[in-house]
């Protein structure tokens, strides 16, 4: 492998579609390798921005803004690390002679919950739960019936988990609508599910390029409103259970193709594994391995995108909370008290420029057995407060 030295020539640079804190930890580790980051988004300072060699404020889902950027950086390689970019542009940047990571296809399929459900039930022969697809209120009213409640209600195209419910009763319905509008994406169209009764579920990363596949080791979560508040790895398993999962992430990341780090995401009901949803990139539940492991998942993510091997060391257990701003401010202060920078636990702050009742804005990461771990990263976001 050559490495380069940003702001040359012949610089090796990488462009963020999408620069929030997946995107800031993606930058970083391409920084330390000397990559030059070109970090984009809809608005000015947003997290990658600020450790990028350059940044743009843009409307991603404007081809033509995103082909006129795009031509100007010349990339080596394009990251989209959010569902709201113009595919259109990703397609014509390919045909152009552009790397998107991990292809523009692939992207196609997994920003829109319509593409990959049907990919993997239909193409793959993959298990999911039941599922249908609505456009209207009067639609859903009897998709859901017909699915029975209570009922999984998910925008086809939302990032974090936003705009998606759980409709209980035909009461509900009216609620999930509304919610879905919430969505950061494209509402217009939704998924209505079978809810599967499932013991947990998993966020499985799987890194692949040229070198081969590799996965992390298996990560639990709890979502709030589709949004993970808690995670942590390993989460135990059935040794079956995880070679049934680990079997269908390399199925369907081998048919989307590619270099780069997936998410996958399952729900478990025994020793019965069910495909739920995909990421083409890094996971929000994965933050975790920014303590767990040697190569956290974004520097597997730029290991893959770069063709260099994916080796690491899992160094144990651990756990990820959440910390969701209570206030608004456009200038936000986090009171961090000073023990959550212990020897076993430190917090990421994000550095965004503004908050707003719900957003995140930082996250706690404790290193050590699973309960505890879980436990702390959990007191120490509860002592979190903000101004």
């Amino acid at each position: 492998m050559t490495f380069t030295s940003p702001l040359q020539n012949n610089a090796i640079k990488i462009m963020l579609l999408g620069s929030g804190e997946l995107g800031k930890e993606v930058a970083i580790e391409a920084q330390r390798l000397g990559v030059e980051v070109i970090a984009v988004d809809k608005y000015e300072n947003a997290p990658a921005h600020l450790v990028a060699n350059r940044s743009y404020a843009i409307n991603m889902q404007d081809k033509e803004a995103v082909l006129s950027l795009i031509e100007k950086e010349q990339p080596t390689f394009i990251l989209p690390e959010v569902e709201a970019i113009s595919i259109d542009a990703l397609f014509e940047a390919e045909k152009r002679g552009f790397h998107v990571i991990p292809n523009a296809e692939a992207v196609n399929k997994t920003m829109n919950r319509k593409n990959i459900r049907v990919f993997a039930a239909e193409t793959l022969g993959l298990k999911t739960s039941n599922y249908t697809f609505v456009t209207t209120l009067e639609g859903l009213k009897e998709a859901a019936a017909a699915m029975g409640f209570p009922c999984v209600i998910k925008p086809v195209m939302s990032s974090s988990g936003h705009g998606q419910s759980i409709a209980k009763t035909p009461e509900d319905i009216a609620k999930s609508w509304e919610i879905a509008k919430e969505a950061r994406g494209d509402a217009s169209e939704l998924i209505v599910e079978e809810f599967i009764p499932f013991d947990y579920e998993i966020t499985l990363l799987t890194v692949r390029n040229e070198t081969g596949t590799t996965f992390c080791e298996p990560i639990g979560h709890i979502q709030q409103d589709g949004d993970f508040i808690l995670s942590w790895q390993p989460i135990q398993m059935h040794p079956e259970a995880l070679k049934k999962a680990q079997q269908i992430a390399k199925t369907v990341t081998d048919g989307l193709g590619g270099r780069g780090i997936f998410g996958v995401e399952f729900f478990v009901k025994g020793n019965e594994v069910y495909f739920s949803e995909l990421s083409p990139r890094p996971h929000d539940t994965g933050m975790v391995t920014l303590i767990t492991q040697s190569q956290s998942e974004f520097s597997l993510h730029v290991r893959a995108v770069l063709g260099l091997p994916l080796d690491f060391i899992f160094y144990g257990s651990g756990a990820c909370g959440a910390y969701k701003a209570k206030n608004e401010s456009r200038s936000p202060v986090l009171e961090i008290p000073a023990n959550a920078f212990a020897k076993n636990s430190f917090v990421r702050v994000f550095g965004k420029p503004e908050s707003h009742r719900g957003r995140r804005m930082a996250v706690s990461l404790v290193l050590d057995e699973t309960e505890k771990a879980k436990h702390r990263a959990r007191e120490i976001v509860d002592n979190i407060t903000d101004h």
